[in-house]
């Protein structure tokens, strides 16, 4: 949802997956089908913790701050944080949600960096 240098095959990969999100809620519609999608933010896991936090010292690498410093929640996510909003999608409560995506990510998306 936000541009970044030196990311652009990923820039890429995102903006099809947000547009092929919209186009088949469009063309799924009609067989009564809804599509949406979930716009994880950065969250701590296995796969990128080292490229976010230290592993000697257990500190933020200065990507892992420079991303803090651009959350307004402070914090990283956990993949359990996702599980909320997959059930609310899933549920009746959300029947006439249809072609978007939710952004779970602190408030990443929504800050200015003013």
């Amino acid at each position: 949802m936000r541009a970044a240098p030196g990311y652009a095959a990923y820039a890429a990969a995102k903006a099809g997956v947000i547009n092929y999100t919209k186009t088949a809620a469009l063309e799924l519609a009609p067989h009564g089908i809804r599509v949406n999608a979930l716009a994880p933010g950065f969250f701590l896991t296995t796969q990128n913790k080292f490229l976010l936090q230290d592993e000697a010292t257990g500190k933020w690498t200065p990507r892992g701050q420079q991303i803090l410093d651009h959350t307004p929640m402070g914090e990283f996510g956990a993949p359990e944080d996702l599980i909320g909003t997959v059930f609310w999608l899933l549920s009746p409560g959300a029947r006439f949600v249809h072609g978007v995506v939710v952004p779970i990510d602190g408030g990443f998306a929504a800050y200015s960096g003013v």
